[in-house]
């Protein structure tokens, strides 16, 4: 799967390509990185923008995502290549708990455990 990222993209659109590939996972785009090991504020949390108001590299292009792709991997591609500070969280009873201490599975791992909880 290929994600398209551009300033004009929306971060919703975004976060929808991601979900219909991984339902029980959601994506999630910071207004700046946060400090390693320290789990991510709300108030840093971005919804309703383009990805543009939230990155620090401006370059175009697809960020290709697998599912055998760690959830590190993933966050470091999108840090790395398109200056983004996303996050991915699972589902956990009501609430979305971010995967910062699962960063070494897979994200098609991730999502499968959150299914086996949730049937």
């Amino acid at each position: 799967m290929k994600i398209s990222i551009n300033d004009h993209r929306k971060i919703f659109a975004v976060q929808e390509e991601f979900s219909q590939m991984f339902p029980h996972l959601r994506l999630v785009f910071l207004s700046k990185p946060n400090k390693v090991g320290v789990a991510s504020s709300k108030k840093m949390m971005i919804e309703s923008k383009t990805l543009g108001d939230c990155r620090v590299i401006h370059t175009k292009g697809d960020l290709t995502l697998s599912p055998s792709m760690t959830v590190a991997d993933l966050q470091q591609s999108f840090s790395d290549n398109f200056g983004l500070s996303a996050r991915v969280y699972l589902k956990s009873g009501n609430d979305w708990v971010e995967t910062s201490s699962n960063g070494r599975l897979s994200i098609e791992d991730q999502d499968k455990k959150q299914r086996v909880v949730v049937s």
